[in-house]
């Protein structure tokens, strides 16, 4: 076995050993390109998201040096039209970009060595077709076709590896550049030798100014997959059925990893903190173990027209509008804050809303990673908000009304230089990071639908915790009595009371007009039911 051509369907056969998701359908659509001017699809999500899962899928499927008719036949791909059309049909290429780039003795020759590879494999299989002296891997393709009409399908794992991890070499990035147009953007011989292509990356294809540098692909990204949403994750679906496979609780594992969502599929979660809680029965942070949080906070420090303070404010439970037109693809080419978030958003570390074009941190698992990233600097104040919070929730608690109110003063006062101060949102923002780590034994839902309306915060325990359940009433320039009774009023306790028994009401107050020394803009009342 080579290292990119034909290399049969065990990688694939090794996944369906393991947890599996049939994601097949992905064939399916992809069969549909086949025959038409362009049957190239650049696919990209951020890591952990399944992206060489995809690839050695779609290599399973094509490649005719193997015979992967009962590996396929349970899954949906088996139950369409096109499945024997193109099954085990064609020559594969499979480029891991990653393999290439750990392996060369020297960047500036991974073209060239990877074209060479390639092409030494090539003689091989197809003798006489390739000149001995032959450096380009198109021109081998094309040769290689008119003399055996054999066509080929191209899969480029982590094809943006070059942008990702030589990010400053521009030189080497323009020559990868011209070997894909030479692929994929040339006239009709190089057409006819290629059935088609996949390309998997983090990255959308990078752009010069408003030009895609390989424009004749079809792009699907986590700022709009289209039609293929509903293969960048799992699915609540799919993650239901797991749970019920490995008896797992379903709210657990939502409250957790669920919160990327697109226009035609709502929830999304990351496939690899799904499965790794399947595997070991657990629920916790798997993201920090696949990728640190320095990456995070390197960008985030660069602080472009106050980044840092979105970033606080989407901490807060708050969204950010965000213009992901700008973006140049890349992790070098920032030239405002749009731009590091748009890359954020390509690297899973937030949500992106298409229809509202704001995004959000998308989950726990994905804030615990801000929230460490935050600490130190000039976080502080936010870093000493999240420290205090648990004294803050055991106050609450207690019924310790002065306490909590003196708490909050402190939070709104310190996050008060990135918030927009005299604002109800700024409040509940204030709230959310002060009560943060109440999330360890919470579920905390923002505008609950209850009785007569909406309250403004409900804590809904989990089933490892004895503390009671809480609803948050936040007032501005009225008081915390005002709070309590709108809650009463409006019976917003009663599910809550009914289902929990022990329920504690919280009514909190910010008067913008408190004077003073001792003048406090901050009122609680605690009730307990």
């Amino acid at each position: 076995m080579g290292i990119c051509f034909n290399l049969g369907n065990e990688a694939f056969s090794q996944i369906r050993n393991d947890i599996y998701v049939d994601k097949t359908g992905l064939i399916d659509y992809i069969n549909g390109l086949i025959g038409t001017p362009r049957p190239l699809v650049c696919f990209t999500r951020p890591r952990r998201f399944g992206k060489s899962y995809s690839a050695r899928m779609l290599a399973a499927y094509y490649d005719k040096s193997c015979d992967s008719e009962e590996l396929f036949q349970d899954l949906e791909i088996s139950t369409k039209e096109s499945f024997r059309k193109y099954l085990n049909q064609f020559n594969v290429i499979y480029i891991d970009m990653t393999w290439f780039l750990s392996t060369v003795k020297e960047l500036k020759l991974l073209v060239d060595s990877m074209q060479s590879c390639i092409i030494e494999e090539l003689k091989e299989a197809f003798p006489g077709a390739v000149r001995e002296t032959e450096s380009s891997l198109p021109q081998a393709l094309v040769n290689v076709h008119q003399t055996y009409r054999e066509k080929f399908f191209i899969i480029i794992d982590e094809y943006d590896a070059i942008f990702r991890e030589v990010k400053d070499d521009t030189a080497l990035q323009k020559k990868y550049i011209e070997l894909l147009r030479g692929m994929f953007k040339s006239g009709p011989a190089m057409q006819s030798a290629i059935a088609g292509a996949f390309l998997a990356g983090i990255l959308p294809v990078k752009k010069y100014g408003n030009e895609s540098a390989v424009s004749d692909f079809r792009e699907y990204t986590m700022t709009n997959p289209a039609k293929l949403a509903g293969y960048v994750g799992f699915t609540e679906q799919e993650v239901k059925h797991l749970c019920e496979n490995y008896h797992m609780r379903f709210e657990e594992v939502s409250a957790w990893y669920d919160g990327y969502s697109f226009s035609r599929i709502q929830h999304v979660y990351c496939p690899n903190s799904v499965m790794n809680a399947m595997q070991d029965e657990e629920i916790q942070n798997y993201w920090t173990k696949t990728e640190t949080f320095e990456s995070l906070k390197r960008y985030i420090e660069q602080n472009f027209d106050g980044l840092k303070d979105a970033v606080i404010w989407m901490l807060g439970g708050q969204r950010v509008k965000v213009d992901v037109s700008t973006f140049q693809n890349d992790i070098t080419s920032f030239g405002n804050k749009d731009d590091v978030l748009t890359l954020l958003i390509h690297l899973g570390y937030l949500a992106y809303d298409h229809s509202r074009q704001e995004v959000y941190i998308p989950n726990r698992e994905v804030a615990e990673v801000f929230q460490a990233a935050a600490k130190g600097g000039r976080w502080k104040p936010v870093e000493q908000a999240i420290a205090q919070a648990e004294r803050l929730l055991n106050a609450t608690i207690k019924g310790d009304q002065s306490a909590v109110a003196k708490a909050l003063e402190l939070v709104h006062e310190e996050c008060s230089s990135v918030l927009t101060y005299n604002d109800e949102n700024s409040l509940a923002c204030a709230i959310y990071i002060a009560y943060y780590t109440a999330k360890n034994d919470y579920h905390i839902i923002r505008e609950l639908p209850a009785g007569k309306g909406f309250a403004d915060y409900a804590f809904i325990p989990g089933r490892r915790t004895d503390r009671p359940a809480m609803i948050v009433e936040l007032k501005y320039d009225k008081d915390a009595d005002t709070a309590i009774r709108q809650i009463h009023e409006n019976r917003y306790d009663g599910s809550l009371k009914n289902h929990f028994g022990n329920l504690i009401l919280v009514g909190i107050n910010y008067d913008k007009d408190a004077k003073g020394k001792d003048a406090k803009k901050h009122s609680c009342k605690i009730e307990r039911v």
